[in-house]
């Protein structure tokens, strides 16, 4: 009786499945089903020559401690059909196990990665994405409330998470995650994937709007205008791809007052006061622009803060008159 050598050596080769790994669980299999059958030992090995592909059963008589007392050869006559059965069944599991290594591998270097992929199967709360050997998982708390994926939509998501269990390999990816911001402005931006411009900071609430706070590392770039494009061409694609949810580009600055200003984009600023103790940057806007410095439902000085970390107080031009000829702030 014996085993296909070199056709484990080819799997070797062509899989990069170890040819020792498949003859150590060969033996393990074969040696179990030596023991499943009627009246054999209790204990038994099973030896495949490396060289031959021969295979041979020793039967064992163990001790009340499972040690060895004696050992003998014992191959059954009609071995041979059990070994080819469990010869396939081992290849194959080691095969799969192998396809399992390659994509783990392939997608564990791609978590913080972005990757296009097309909706598959969807219930109440989950969707599943189809990035070709895989498919991944887009829970229902990565996923943008204003979007609606229908089958076969194809998009662009960003991998969180890549989690090998007993039940195979899970790839997570997100919809609403800020980094996914940045990932698509490197896919338009050449300046940005050759890191002369860089997004320092990403306030976003999915699907409503997103700040991004950009500088450049070369002199006589324009952080602002490469991340726009020619006609805002760039950052339509983004738009595009987000469904339309709106994105202000502003410039960095190490500044906090300038940087609190720029944040607050498009409303325009008076003037900014720090009050680094408080953390708080005390904001004066000309009356007719402090409707569209706070945002609907405060949205554009929510997002500035966050954006900024500086806590914002805005007030109008004539609240801040009118403060002024009460006194001091308290």
């Amino acid at each position: 009786m014996r085993i296909p050598i070199d056709e484990l050596r080819f799997l070797e080769r062509e899989k990069g499945i170890a040819l020792e790994t498949v003859i150590g669980a060969l033996e393990s299999a074969l040696a179990a089903a030596y023991k499943r059958q009627p009246n054999a030992p209790e204990g038994a090995r099973v030896v495949v020559d490396r060289d031959t592909g021969d295979v041979t059963v020793f039967a064992q008589e163990l001790d009340d401690e499972e040690q060895v007392i004696r050992e003998w050869e014992d191959t059954p006559s009609d071995f041979g059909r059990i070994a080819a059965v469990t010869a396939k069944q081992v290849i194959m599991q080691r095969l799969r196990e192998a396809e399992r290594d390659v994509t783990f591998g392939e997608y564990e270097g791609r978590v913080g990665d972005i990757v296009t992929g097309i909706v598959q199967q969807r219930d109440q709360r989950h969707i599943s994405v189809d990035l070709g050997k895989i498919e991944a998982d887009l829970p229902h708390s990565e996923q943008v409330p204003s979007e609606h994926y229908q089958h076969n939509d194809r998009l662009k998501v960003y991998v969180t998470d890549v989690v090998r269990s007993a039940r195979g390999l899970r790839v997570v990816v997100s919809r609403t995650h800020p980094n996914l911001i940045k990932r698509l402005f490197e896919l338009e931006v050449p300046e940005i994937a050759e890191g002369i411009v860089e997004i320092t900071n990403v306030a976003r609430e999915p699907g409503h709007r997103t700040k991004i706070a950009v500088r450049s590392h070369e002199p006589g770039v324009d952080p602002k205008g490469a991340c726009v494009g020619a006609r805002g061409s760039r950052v339509r694609m983004v738009v595009n791809e987000l469904r339309g949810e709106k994105i202000d580009i502003v410039s960095w600055s190490e500044d906090p007052a300038q940087f609190v200003a720029e944040a607050l984009s498009p409303a325009k600023v008076k003037s900014v006061q720090i009050d680094e103790p408080e953390r708080t940057a005390h904001v004066v806007v000309p009356d007719y622009q402090l409707s569209l410095a706070i945002g609907k439902e405060g949205q554009n000085a929510r997002l500035a803060a966050r954006l900024t970390g500086w806590r914002i107080d805005i007030v109008s031009e004539s609240q801040a008159a009118e403060q002024t000829s009460q006194g001091p702030r308290r």
